[in-house]
């Protein structure tokens, strides 16, 4: 790859391998530029940003079919119900999605533990037998605790209480259809969490 077809001059390995594929993904294109903007199947999954995920895969997607919101956790944080407002309204999905996941992260420290870790450094930190800790204490903040970071200790409990926030929000229609359900990471399977489809059910 030539160091003239991108601005960032030092690049790393992995940045140099994204720049790579994407040469060959243009290649394959097709007539993917003639989709339209609004998804064709007309749904939305709020889905986590862990990488053992893939949303395309799991719920047989191609571009062009769905939205796909991702966050830590795929928590309905307040951004996360922005996008799901403007998906609806705008470009007419009709159902949403909420799937978390098994062995997710978000379930293995609290609000607190990060705060306190960031308030110390913002290297990256480690977790061992004694819990989580910073390899080393310099050039941390206490700006983290402005943020809520959305930690849970129930993974279904975290499914039902984010149906149960998009199905009770004001600027979310209530005949949209909010299933709930978490990925299991060692089996590929979606299971649904029955208590947040039956809250989630379109009036």
């Amino acid at each position: 790859m030539s160091n003239s077809t991108v601005l960032q001059k030092e690049t790393s390995k992995v940045h140099q391998e994204v720049i790579e594929a994407n040469q060959k993904y243009v290649s394959e294109f097709g007539k993917k530029g003639e989709l339209a903007l609004p998804p064709a199947r007309s749904f939305t999954i709020l889905t986590c940003m862990d990488a053992r995920l893939d949303p395309a895969k799991y719920a047989g997607l191609s571009e062009g079919d769905a939205h796909v919101i991702r966050n830590a956790g795929g928590r309905a944080s307040d951004d996360a119900i922005r996008s799901l407002i403007i998906s609806h309204k705008l470009l007419g999905t009709k159902e949403f999605f909420v799937i978390h996941h098994s062995d997710c992260g978000m379930a293995l420290f609290t609000d607190q533990i990060i705060r306190n870790l960031l308030e110390k450094s913002l290297k990256t930190a480690t977790v061992d037998s004694n819990g989580w800790r910073n390899l080393e204490e310099s050039g941390g903040s206490d700006e983290a605790k402005f943020i809520p970071f959305l930690t849970f200790e129930s993974l279904e409990k975290s499914v039902v209480d984010d149906v149960k926030r998009i199905r009770n929000h004001p600027l979310i229609p209530k005949d949209i259809p909010v299933y709930g359900y978490f990925y299991d990471v060692k089996t590929g399977k979606l299971v649904e969490v029955e208590e947040a489809t039956k809250i989630g059910r379109a009036i």
